[in-house]
């Protein structure tokens, strides 16, 4: 069963690298643009420059209707342009800056968290021997409870669903 997922897994991290690299989508958007418009240009004899107008208007699904094939090749190369964009590097494009969008800036990274916890035990053994030596007697720490964030042990419908994760400073 996992070969005949293996194709899948493929085009999946193919896509993910694509979504997450917005210079791979634009050139893979650039490099369509002129691909199509170099086979258009062959395929219904067409100058160059018709040739990339017609890819763009095609991609853009504006189709403004000044150019448009006549052969089954070149309404072929059309329907596979057209798909490609509305189905794929459109919402590809799209998903990349909504993410940018939705990024929380006020999460801590791991590593933040880490020294946090650090300080925050250095804190209470400090606190612990001022009152030793005060003669005061500190509350029991209450239990444990399990952490709640993504990659832990706890069912995912208990987790708090935030990724911990935030843009590098610029």
């Amino acid at each position: 069963m996992d070969v005949l997922l293996l194709p899948f897994r493929w085009i999946y991290r193919g896509l993910v690298w694509f979504a997450n690299s917005p210079r791979t989508l634009i050139t893979s958007y650039l490099l369509m643009i002129v691909v199509a418009g170099i086979i258009y240009g062959e395929v219904e004899n067409r100058s160059p420059t018709d040739a990339v107008w017609w890819a763009v208007v095609t991609a853009s699904t504006v189709g403004y209707g000044d150019i448009a094939p006549a052969s089954w090749p070149g309404r072929t190369l059309a329907a596979l342009l057209i798909s490609t964009m509305v189905l794929l590097v459109i919402p590809l494009i799209t998903a990349h800056f909504a993410s940018r969008l939705i990024v929380d800036d006020d999460a801590f990274e791991h590593e933040e968290q880490e020294h946090l916890k650090a300080d925050v035990r250095r804190m209470r053994a400090l606190l612990e021997e001022m009152a030793a030596r005060s003669g005061i007697e500190l509350p029991d720490l209450p239990a444990e409870q399990p952490v709640s964030g993504p990659g832990s042990a706890a069912p995912p419908w208990e987790r708090s669903g935030r990724s911990g994760r935030r843009r590098p400073p610029r």
